[in-house]
């Protein structure tokens, strides 16, 4: 916990630095493949730094995290097996080393690719779920990249272009209230759309 603290105050300083764009970039390009915690903070920062600024804050977030994600689905399609069944030496360094990645959480994420197709890679998107692991694990078995794709571009776009617009609407008071309630806020906006969707079906 000491090492994610550490870790997040480092992540934070970049936006009274005049990288904190570019670091913003990187950290959510980095966070969708290895990097354990999510951009949302430093997008905060800097929007509230310049709240006229904030929807580009949220396009380079985006923009970031999708490219992170391609990687990420890279890492599983080439680099995940040295044959069927049998892990790679870097899949064996992300077990040991990067939060959140073991080998029954990849086989539990198989199970629900299987299951939910597009609405998994956009729940993981959006929500607090380690997206990480759901790149890497999707390239890993090979689902469909185009909807990987697309679910990854309305997932992480929604999610970061909704902090920003709250904190381009309200500003410092929305700060304490997004980051006290985010994760719950995430879930049940999910939770809304794909009942939406549902019910769209349902009556159609």
């Amino acid at each position: 916990m000491k090492l994610l603290r550490r870790l997040y105050d480092w992540m934070l300083h970049w936006a009274e630095t005049p990288y904190g764009g570019v670091a913003l970039f990187l950290l959510a390009f980095a966070e969708s493949s290895f990097f354990p915690i999510p951009p949302d903070a430093l997008l905060i920062a800097l929007a509230l730094g310049s709240r006229n600024k904030a929807f580009k804050f949220a396009l380079i977030t985006s923009a970031g995290s999708v490219l992170g994600a391609i990687l990420g689905y890279g890492i599983g399609y080439f680099l995940w097996w040295n044959a069927p069944g049998e892990f790679s030496n870097i899949a064996q360094f992300f077990y040991a080393n990067i939060p959140g990645f073991d080998e029954k959480v990849f086989f539990d994420v198989k199970a629900l690719y299987d299951k939910w197709n597009f609405w998994i890679v956009f729940t993981a998107g959006f929500t607090p779920i380690p997206y990480k692991v759901f790149t890497i694990s999707g390239g890993a078995f090979d689902i469909n990249f185009p909807m990987f794709l697309l679910a990854s571009v309305v997932s992480r776009s929604a999610r970061f272009f909704l902090v920003a617009g709250l904190i381009w609407k309200f500003g410092e008071p929305i700060r304490e209230f997004i980051d006290k309630y985010f994760d719950w806020l995430a879930i049940l906006f999910t939770v809304l759309l794909i009942g939406g969707f549902f019910v769209i079906n349902y009556l159609i």
